[in-house]
């Protein structure tokens, strides 16, 4: 297990990040940007983003217009005029919308967009020093030795590093070296992803809209991404006896159809343009009670993984990024205090935000009856915008600078 040590950063400071996701690269840019070296560890022989598409709010866009990386996504991603826009399972009936195309940026400053991810992957890694990043490096374990900390490698080698930042997602092998083990429960759901190219897909489907079908026990959300020319489709359903939660697991065509059998005939026709679906299943994990230990801390699902309800996990792990590269800057002397600094700005955020993405499955996927006509009913007189206020006017680096 890793302990705490109150270490000094070095001038040439040595911070491995374990992970070159999107949360990988943006904490590698957000601390090149405030002058800190780093090296991202990557276990694949190239930087690839799987999965489609995300959901980029205002929260997560301001952090990464500083980057320079919506210039460089001018063109791929996909500013939303319409969300939370609520149809019924069975008619397509529309139950509530949001004109987000002048509320948002009036709000929050900021538009909503969608975009594939490794569209987002590249712009965020083009704020990185090429030579920041070295792949085919699995890592495979973390000791702490006084005030710094040795990973060790699939390859044989190992680097020492003053920080160590484990991005390395859900199955994380730095938080393994912190903490126990803590056992993922089933959740009883399943996601499916796919992509649609634009040509294949009914007009209704390519609107610049985050649409959301809502029925018994499942839901199906659908928007344009990658510049309007393919719609990204996720959709929930019971799991059974289905268990794997890999990215790279696959369904079929038909097997997504079938889970849809019986609503609008609109959105069967839009399933069947899809290529291969991906599949995986949705375990849940607590909220973890700490992050950072002595030089180790934790980002984005590694830390917090969460269901994707309140489509926020990437956008958190950009919060993370940017948060944790502004403590660094400012307590160069004790990164182990830096980290602590971090965990304590962000942990009370995430929390939340995993709760009330967790709670959000229920709300959707109620079968018909009373309950589930109150909650249309709610629906049509909510203004979800205001309501995620919290979520989108928050600018993580505001918050940091303004506790320090």
């Amino acid at each position: 297990m890793v302990g705490s040590s109150a270490g000094t950063l070095r001038v040439a400071s040595r911070i491995a990040i374990v992970g070159g996701g999107i949360g990988g690269l943006a904490a590698a840019a957000f601390l090149h940007r405030a002058g800190l070296p780093s090296v991202v560890y990557e276990q694949t022989p190239q930087l690839r983003e799987v999965g489609a598409g995300l959901v980029l709010a205002p929260n997560a866009v301001r952090l990464l217009r500083r980057l320079g990386a919506m210039d460089r996504l001018r063109d791929r991603a996909v500013p939303l005029d319409v969300g939370w826009e609520f149809r019924r399972w069975a008619d397509g009936r529309v139950l509530s919308a949001e004109n987000l195309a002048g509320s948002c940026e009036r709000l929050y400053g900021e538009r909503t967009y969608t975009v594939h991810r490794a569209d987002l992957a590249h712009a965020i890694g083009a704020a990185v020093p090429p030579d920041a990043v070295q792949l085919g490096k699995r890592c495979t374990s973390v000791t702490v030795r006084g005030d710094t900390a040795e990973l060790a490698f699939a390859d044989g080698t190992s680097a020492e590093a003053d920080v160590v930042i484990g991005a390395d997602g859900v199955h994380s092998t730095v938080r393994g070296a912190m903490i126990e083990p803590a056992t993922a429960t089933y959740s009883g759901i399943c996601a499916f992803r796919a992509l649609v190219p634009a040509d294949r897909a009914p007009g209704f489907a390519r609107r610049r809209a985050q649409t959301l079908w809502i029925g018994p026990g499942h839901h199906l959300v659908h928007y344009p991404i990658s510049g309007e020319t393919a719609v990204n489709l996720v959709a929930f359903a019971p799991a059974g006896d289905y268990t794997v939660e890999s990215w790279s697991a696959t369904a079929t065509v038909e097997e997504f159809l079938a889970e849809f059998a019986g609503w609008d005939p609109r959105l069967q026709e839009l399933i069947k343009g899809a290529g291969t679906p991906g599949r995986w299943a949705l375990l849940d994990r607590a909220p973890l009670g700490r992050w950072s230990h002595g030089p180790v801390t934790l980002l984005g699902d590694a830390a917090h993984p969460m269901f994707p309800f309140f489509a926020q996990g990437a956008a958190q792990s950009i919060e993370d990024a940017a948060a944790l590269a502004r403590c660094l800057a400012q307590d160069t002397h004790a990164p182990a205090r830096a980290l602590q600094r971090y965990e304590s700005l962000r942990i009370g955020r995430t929390t939340r935000l995993q709760e009330v993405s967790h709670a959000r499955a229920h709300v959707n996927h109620l079968p018909d009856g009373p309950e589930q006509e109150a909650r249309d009913a709610s629906l049509a007189g909510a203004d979800p915008l205001v309501a995620s206020g919290w979520i989108y006017a928050y600018d993580a680096e505001a918050e940091e600078t303004a506790r320090v």
